[in-house]
Parts: C-alpha cells; structure tokens; sequence
C-alpha cells in the first residue's frame, strides 16, 4: 500500500488545476504553469479543492508510479505558488562568481571562465562572489542546473576547494601526513 501517493493534495487558493482527456495534467498558478503527462494506470480525482490519486492494480510497477504522480503533482503546486531554491557555495582561491546579463560567469581556476545560461523559468542570483542561487518553478529543473553548476568544480576532498550544495559536508582526507604519522 503506497503511503505517499494514498496522501491527499490540498490546493491551496489562486492554483488552476486541469485534467486532459489524454491525461495531462496542468497546474497554474501565481508564478506560471507546469504540465505532466500521467499513466493511465493512475486515476485522478478532484473534489473541491482536494485531489486525489488511485491505482488501478497492485502490479510493483503501477504501485511504484502511484506515489511518483502524486509527489510529481504535489511539486507542481508547490512551484507555481511558492517556487524552489537550491543554494550553492563556492570555496577557492580566487573562486568566484558573476552575473552578467542572463548568464552566469564562473571563476574556478580554469584557464578560461566557464559560462552558465539561464534557461526558461530558471533564475540564476549570485548575492555574493561567493554564492549562488538557482530558483523556478520546476523542482526537476531547479536541481539539474544545480547539479550541472557544483558538477563543474565538485569539491576535492584535501583542501574542501569547488563547488558544493549549501550545508553540505565534505569529508576531507588526510593526505601524506597521515602514512608519516604512522611510522
């Protein structure tokens, strides 16, 4: 029994939801519209302002994707209301960060800059040299790009020098001091 998708979604107020014939759904709302196509295994039910979701059979399949449209819906709504953010923090030695127009300008002692481009519905910020925001309303979307930013300088794991995921702990290895200690 999936737990996730047996979960109601409330929808909140100013939020359009519409089902297809097809079995699209789209959701707009204060920030934009999302779209996702759906399996037809999965039956989806409005009543007021309550959606829910059900399962034609228990096959693994159809059971795993019942919970996955429904956590697909629910980020939709949550991205045209409210949007998502995921934060990125640069370390280095004259690592650093720079808007420019709609594209970001990286520092990360390459010979050259490395250049990002703002895609549709994605918002790049940089509030300081060394930090940078990806925002929108699509969390998929949100997360590739950010994923694509830390995947250019990923953090080593001697000096804690890239790019990484504000919070994220990095381990940090010892190094050749560590096998000297030991003799």
């Amino acid at each position: 029994m999936s737990r996730i998708g047996n979960k109601e979604i409330i929808l909140p107020d100013g939020v359009e939801f519409s089902i297809s014939p097809d079995h699209t759904v789209s959701v707009k709302g204060a920030k934009g519209t999302l779209t996702q196509q759906v399996d037809k295994s999965i039956e989806i039910k409005r009543e007021g302002n309550v959606i829910k979701l059900s399962r034609a059979s228990n096959i693994n399949t159809i059971r795993a994707k019942h919970g996955l449209y429904r956590s697909l819906i629910a980020n939709m709504i949550i991205g045209v209301t409210e949007g998502f953010t995921k934060s990125l923090e640069i370390k280095g030695v004259g690592y650093k960060a720079q808007k420019q127009g709609d594209k970001l300008v990286l520092s990360l002692g390459l010979s050259h800059p490395v250049e990002v481009k703002e895609e549709e519905n994605i918002k790049l910020e940089c509030p300081s040299v060394t930090e940078i925001k990806v925002s929108g309303i699509d969390k998929q979307k949100v997360g590739q790009i950010a994923a694509k930013i830390r995947d250019l300088r990923p953090v080593e794991p001697y000096h804690g020098y890239g790019i990484r995921y504000a919070g994220e702990q990095v381990i940090h290895k010892v190094g050749k001091t560590a096998s000297k200690a030991k003799k």
